[in-house]
């Protein structure tokens, strides 16, 4: 798997909080870390729109609470360009759990899911119920 396409906006750090966006019970997870991240010394791992991540459940049912997993961003409210020009940005930051494999945990995804993360996953274009 390849980075994002282009000169891709980043606009998720460690520690920002999404909403789960799949029915596994979860509500809020915190990035711990980004899969094949490769930065600059003392800089923060930063996370964009299809990148896998390592997340904790913050909020949700009582036995996904405090449980490290991983998960794909599908939307992200900094602004990013596509190629043929336009500017997508979104009203949220939101994920969907994943296996290691890109296996999704949920059976439904609510709301839009970006071109982006669709192309890179399979599995998440599968059950997304619109792509943008």
């Amino acid at each position: 798997m390849k980075g994002l396409p282009g000169k891709q906006s980043r606009g998720l750090p460690t520690g920002a909080r999404l909403i789960c966006t799949d029915n596994t019970g979860a509500k809020m997870l915190e990035i711990i870390n980004v899969i094949n991240y490769h930065g600059v010394h003392r800089r923060y791992p930063y996370a964009g729109i299809g990148d896998l991540v390592v997340v904790s459940v913050k909020k949700g049912t009582p036995d996904m609470r405090k449980k490290v997993m991983y998960a794909v961003i599908v939307r992200q409210r900094r602004p990013f360009r596509r190629p043929d020009g336009t500017v997508v940005q979104f009203e949220d930051n939101a994920a969907v759990i994943v296996a290691p494999t890109g296996e999704t945990k949920g059976s439904e995804i609510k709301g839009p899911v970006a071109r982006e993360a669709a192309e890179r996953w399979p599995r998440i274009a599968a059950i997304a119920s619109t792509i943008v």
